[in-house]
């Protein structure tokens, strides 16, 4: 099985919601763009997210209106070994730094994993107490799968995506 590396991450300094997913599939790694499977509901999803329709968009400008909305993008899997797109198949796993990346976003409200392969070798990765109630720390958000291969439909998954628009906007100011 070849071994399947995943892109960079998609971020600025301000972010304040990170969307991992798991590793790039065979039509994204082919174009070297996140999410390139004209079936994948990721574009779609976070579009009312963040005000703005991503699928009109070139491939650059997605991009630039993820960041200028506070959203960062990355994948949980820095490589690993995979034979087609199936995060099921996805064996010899080696980790992005994803920790270190929310370090290095200081406004960080939430991490949101775009499926359960992402969620589960993510929380791995920033540990146990990850998203527990008490802990310091952003949000963790699971989300259900963009891919077309979760086939429950882009009106069943929107609410859950939806959530994250909470954490984009500005708090209230604080009044003494």
């Amino acid at each position: 099985m070849p071994l399947k590396h995943s892109f960079p991450p998609v971020a600025d300094d301000d972010a304040r919601v990170l969307v991992l997913g798991s590793l790039p599939g065979d039509r994204s790694l082919a174009a070297q763009r996140y999410y390139a499977h004209p079936q994948n509901q990721f574009w779609q999803l976070m579009s009312p997210v963040v005000g703005h329709d991503l699928v009109a968009l070139a491939y650059d400008d997605r991009l630039a209106t993820l960041r200028m909305s506070g959203v960062a993008l990355w994948d949980v899997v820095g490589s690993a070994r995979r034979a087609g797109s199936s995060d099921a198949a996805i064996v010899d796993i080696a980790g992005n730094d994803i920790a270190g990346l929310a370090g290095r976003l200081p406004r960080l409200r939430a991490i949101a994993f775009n499926g359960g392969t992402a969620l589960k070798q993510g929380l791995k990765l920033l540990g146990r107490d990850a998203g527990r109630a008490g802990t310091a720390g952003p949000a963790i958000v699971a989300l259900p799968s963009s891919s077309p291969l979760h086939t429950i439909g882009l009106a069943a998954k929107q609410p859950a995506w939806d959530r994250l628009a909470a954490f984009l906007s500005d708090p209230p100011e604080s009044r003494d």
